[in-house]
């Protein structure tokens, strides 16, 4: 594996952030994942609260062993939307 597409900070006072069966393949490169953006486009384990705030608690799509994969091909996506967020307010 590519050092660029794992990291991990077992002293993390969250580590592991979500529960999973392996510890030593958790990957915490994508701490905060950059498909939230997407909202149900992202592709991931999520879902919405009562008060409608997504939740990604229950998802690992980004910290598994095929993340950063995953991550840079949906990346083409997030770029779209922030265009469009910018021609928007261009306007």
């Amino acid at each position: 594996m590519a050092y660029y597409k794992f990291f991990q900070n077992k002293q993390c006072e969250y580590f592991p952030c979500h529960k999973v069966k392996d510890e030593e393949t958790f990957n915490c490169l994508f701490c905060y994942c950059p498909l939230y953006a997407l909202g149900d486009k992202c592709g991931g384990g999520f879902e919405y609260t009562a008060k409608g705030i997504k939740s990604c608690m229950k998802c690992t799509k980004t910290h598994g062993s095929n993340g950063y994969e995953y991550v840079m091909e949906k990346m083409k996506e997030v770029m779209a939307l922030a265009k469009e967020v910018k021609s928007v307010d261009d306007k």
